[in-house]
């Protein structure tokens, strides 16, 4: 187990930050680490990296307690929390090359030049960071976690702000670091739709607190999703809905598509009926998201 937090709590006066967490990041996965604004995320991220002192409960890395292997620990870790801070004057290389000095690393300048051919900045080695977009200063960022050859990275918010090519780039990028550097990666975020595409588990919390854990598939497989089903004869088939229980279920219409909330063994007899009632159905297409999954599990939160 590369992180293991078990209750871990955290006071600030007496506002509850984070209660009783426990989570488990596995090697070679790609950890999300979910919650709204305000939800305890950033507070036990500088927990596991020992920034700040847990007011009670365990954190081990790599099967050690962080108190008694602190630094060990910490060396075979890489983060980036927040926006990525670099001497806007100086070129790429030579902000990493000015880090890994105080870092330590071995063969600096050869290790600059790979990192940054591997975040694919490659090119603008040579470019003053003042001359980068956001989405380069990220990558650029990301390269400087991964310098000293890290086994696991931490990732604060690391596509907040970026335009969609931009968070595109650092998707594949972590996918990346994960397949063909096997690097083991815990990110952070609230953008939803992201991660849901590169994480293989999850954790969503709220208010300090987890409501659910465990991958990404098993947890949207028996929930209720959103599905859209388009047919030949709309007006036809509305009719049809309109006299039967499915009423229920059909949540809006554009006139050439119905949106149903359905689980997933609904979808199948939904199919039959149609097809038994005459209704050509020419597409059946699931949108079942991570957010609409969030919506329902954090709302069931603020009502209980």
């Amino acid at each position: 187990m590369f992180i293991e937090l078990k209750e871990v709590t955290k006071f600030y006066g007496n506002i509850k930050a984070v209660d009783k967490l426990s989570l488990s990041v596995e090697e070679g996965e790609v950890y999300g680490f979910l919650g709204p604004n305000g939800s305890g995320k950033s507070t036990t991220i500088r927990m596991i990296l020992s920034l700040i002192k847990p007011s009670s409960g365990v954190i081990k890395l790599f099967g050690q307690e962080v108190s008694f292997g602190r630094n060990k620990a910490i060396n075979r870790i890489g983060a980036l929390i927040e926006t990525p801070d670099f001497y806007n004057y100086l070129s790429a290389q030579r902000n990493l090359k000015l880090l890994g000095k105080l870092s330590g690393v071995e063969h600096l300048n050869k290790r600059v030049d790979e990192v940054l051919d591997i975040v694919g900045l490659g090119d603008r080695r040579h470019s003053r960071v003042k001359a980068f977009s956001k989405g380069m200063k990220q990558r650029l960022g990301i390269a400087q976690a991964i310098l000293h050859k890290p086994d696991l990275i931490i990732l604060d918010e690391p596509i907040n702000g970026l335009d969609p090519l931009g968070q595109k780039e650092i998707r594949e990028l972590i996918e990346s670091l994960r397949q063909d550097h096997n690097i083991t990666i815990l990110i952070s975020s609230h953008i939803l739709y992201e991660l849901e595409q590169i994480a293989t588990r999850m954790i969503i919390i709220n208010k300090g607190k987890a409501l659910v854990e465990g991958s990404v598939t098993e947890l949207l497989l028996n929930r209720e999703h959103r599905v859209s089903i388009s047919v030949e004869n709309p007006e036809y088939t509305r009719n049809i809905l309109m006299n039967s229980d499915w009423e229920n279920n059909l949540k809006s219409s554009d006139g050439k598509k119905f949106n149903f909330l359905l689980s997933r063994e609904e979808i199948s007899l939904l199919t039959t009926f149609l097809s038994g009632a005459g209704s050509q159905v020419f597409s059946i297409e699931p949108v079942r998201s991570l957010e609409d999954f969030f919506l329902q599990i954090t709302e069931n939160e603020t009502v209980n």
